[in-house]
């Protein structure tokens, strides 16, 4: 065999690697579905420009849109942080999804939005596992002669309880739980109650490392959150905080990870800071998740400049802080929200779609709720998302918004031109 022959199969050989190995490592991007919900919102909207441009876009391809988040997967249906409530949150075109980090007993990271919230997302109580738990199920206690709860019942499961392998063995279910239970049949039976009929009861729960391969798979970008411990740091005396904040900046390093694929969140501004001198790549992309309480006084001007001086650029505040109604009844941009955009800082709002069914100024019968409050007493039906979507955009100048069900978020986007 020549020498020019033997170099041209070499080539050719090497050609065929490098094809097969960008085969393997491109994005396994899904088939986009417009979800009927999205579609059904618009039916309830009142009739008006908002609702005849979102009417104009039925027919429109749908595309991913990076202004929809998928806050926790697509926890309005499919049971939170399981590969189940993440794939269908790419199907619906969230462009970012998110998942919540805590740690295991051996220390790995994985998908949960609290430490201790095993006892009422997994099925933890009805394994052998159960044993494990912090604190283990306590039934409610009544008033014999009133009926009334003197004790509610409780439990207390923990990552921190098991190792990674323990934790991957569980399933995800709907976060419910039954305060009045006198079992853990009883307690339990909320979770089944959750469910929709056509969707899962339970699914597979997610090391952080594995939601970062299926994301890079997918072809989104990724928006961790650092949870507050609930534990006692240093856990078992040898790790920190800032241990646990780096851990979460390694995996996507090791993982090769590009910054602007990445949005790190915390509601500790410490947090934000250790990144931003870790890592000023990420660290100037990660977004403060700031007080929750709508009641409070928004900052002043001073205190949202000096926020921006920090090297802190992206604020993640709940809907409530960011929406009021005016002397109309409209729903337009809170002096929170003025403020921070004078900052020149950006919002990321939560969350949308986490209230239940509105009807006539109402929650399922409430009065009151807190995504919502200050808006509630304006919004007619479940179509009105889209109005508090409309304000959030254009009132606002959200950036994205994080949604339970986000082929909502997705549809608007869409409509109006989001990237």
């Amino acid at each position: 065999m020549s020498k020019r022959f033997e170099a041209i199969i070499r080539v050719t050989l090497l050609v065929g690697t490098l094809t097969l190995s960008a085969a393997c490592m491109a994005p396994d991007r899904p088939v986009l579905e417009r979800d009927a919900r999205s579609l059904a919102l618009i039916d309830q909207l009142a009739h008006g420009p908002l609702r005849a441009r979102l009417e104009a876009c039925r027919d429109l391809p749908l595309r991913s849109s990076s202004f929809s988040i998928a806050h926790r997967g697509a926890p309005l249906r499919y049971p939170e942080h399981t590969r189940e409530s993440y794939l269908a949150a790419a199907r619906m075109g969230a462009g970012v999804i998110e998942c919540d980090v805590t740690f295991t007993a051996d220390r790995a990271l994985v998908c949960r939005h609290a430490q201790c919230d095993l006892a009422t997302t997994t099925n933890i109580l009805e394994t052998e596992l159960a044993a494990r738990c912090s604190e283990g199920f306590t039934p409610a206690v009544f008033d014999e002669a009133t009926g009334d709860r003197v004790r509610a019942a409780s439990a207390r499961c923990c990552t921190s309880d098991l190792t990674v392998e323990e934790f991957k063995s569980l399933s995800g279910r709907h976060d419910r739980h039954d305060r009045d239970a006198t079992s853990v049949k009883e307690w339990l039976r909320a979770q089944a109650e959750a469910v929709v009929p056509g969707y899962p009861d339970q699914g597979e729960l997610m090391t952080h490392a594995e939601s970062i391969d299926l994301f890079q798979r997918l072809g989104v970008a990724m928006a961790p959150e650092l949870k507050v411990p609930e534990v006692e740091m240093p856990f078992e005396g040898d790790y920190s905080r800032q241990d646990y904040a780096q851990a979460l900046l390694d995996a996507y390093l090791e993982a090769g990870v590009p910054a602007d694929r990445v949005t790190f969140q915390a509601f500790s501004k410490d947090d934000i800071l250790y990144w931003l001198a870790a890592a000023p790549e990420f660290g100037k992309r990660a977004a403060w998740g700031t007080e929750a309480d709508p009641r409070l006084a928004p900052p002043s001007m001073a205190e949202f400049e000096a926020i921006r001086a920090s090297g802190i650029r992206r604020l993640a505040p709940p809907l409530p802080r960011l929406l009021e109604l005016d002397a109309e009844g409209e729903i337009v941009a809170s002096a929170y929200a003025r403020h921070a955009r004078d900052a020149d800082l950006e919002l990321i709002p939560w969350t949308l779609e986490r209230s239940g069914v509105i009807r006539a100024g109402r929650v399922e019968g409430r009065s009151n709720d807190f995504y919502l409050g200050p808006i509630l007493s304006a919004l007619e039906s479940e179509g009105d998302i889209y109005r508090i979507l409309q304000a959030l955009h254009e009132e606002v100048g959200a950036s994205a918004v994080f949604s339970d069900w986000p082929g909502t978020t997705t549809y608007y986007a869409n409509c109006v031109g989001l990237p």
